[in-house]
């Protein structure tokens, strides 16, 4: 049985939240709880931090509607946890917003995507890092995954290796230590909850969508019907449980 720490960086909107749950549901439902014991804190309710990791086998940071480019006190506090994690061997996994917050963390910047936001099923491509890399055995160079974020890592910051990325986010997942790794990605987000997320935001999109010069009424029915199952998800946050020491 191995132990993890899950750090809730947010929540989601109420009407995702009523049909598919919340966020930190998500990994326990992609993983399933066979093997893994998992202790969620809401950190950015500014739950108390375990002032002693030892006892956990990795810590795992869940995305979250917040920004780190406005950065409060929780999130300090989280970040000093997953850096001190890592200095201990214990693996850490930032996705999303976590992924952003470990690159604030070691010293990289955070920005507003001048592409737009990106949500939906897509496609991102390994690099020769990510290829070699743990968390992505077993997986194929090109693979789906879900996404929805608006802010970005746009360089690795300094010790940092890229290991994914696409054409709208070129830092789609780092190496930033032996034992940490971020994703800007959703491994967690089953089809389901990628629909509720569209659904939730439908009104933004179309307008987002129409202020870039696309037909009003197109955007959310085209992202939608783009919805695909992505098992490579779940293959990643195993890799991670199973194949860091």
């Amino acid at each position: 049985m191995k132990n993890v720490l899950l750090l809730k960086a947010g929540e989601a909107a109420a009407s995702v939240r009523l049909s598919v749950g919340d966020y930190d549901r998500w990994f326990l439902q992609t993983l399933g709880l066979s093997g893994y014991r998992f202790d969620i804190v809401a950190a950015h309710q500014g739950a108390k931090l375990p002032t002693d990791i030892s006892g956990y086998d990795a810590v795992m940071m869940t995305g979250s509607p917040l920004s780190v480019t406005r950065l409060e006190p929780w999130m300090e506090r989280a970040a000093e946890l997953m850096v001190g994690a890592e200095e201990r061997g214990i693996p850490v996994l930032g996705v999303c917003f976590g992924h952003q917050l470990l690159a604030h963390a070691y010293g990289g910047r955070v920005v507003r995507n001048p592409q737009g936001r990106e949500i939906g099923t897509v496609e991102v491509r390994l690099t020769e890092h990510g290829r070699a890399d743990p968390l992505f055995q077993g997986l194929s160079e090109t693979i789906a995954v879900q996404a929805t974020h608006e802010d970005i890592v746009p360089e690795p910051p300094a010790g940092a290796v890229v290991l994914a990325g696409n054409t709208n986010t070129a830092v789609q997942a780092l190496a930033f230590r032996p034992h940490t790794r971020g994703v800007q990605f959703h491994p967690e987000v089953q089809p389901a909850a990628m629909q509720a997320l569209i659904q939730a935001r439908a009104e933004r999109l179309e307008a987002e969508a129409t202020a870039r010069g696309v037909p009003p009424g197109e955007r959310v029915p085209r992202l939608l019907s783009a919805i695909a199952p992505t098992p490579a998800g779940r293959q990643i946050l195993v890799n991670f449980l199973e194949r860091f020491p």
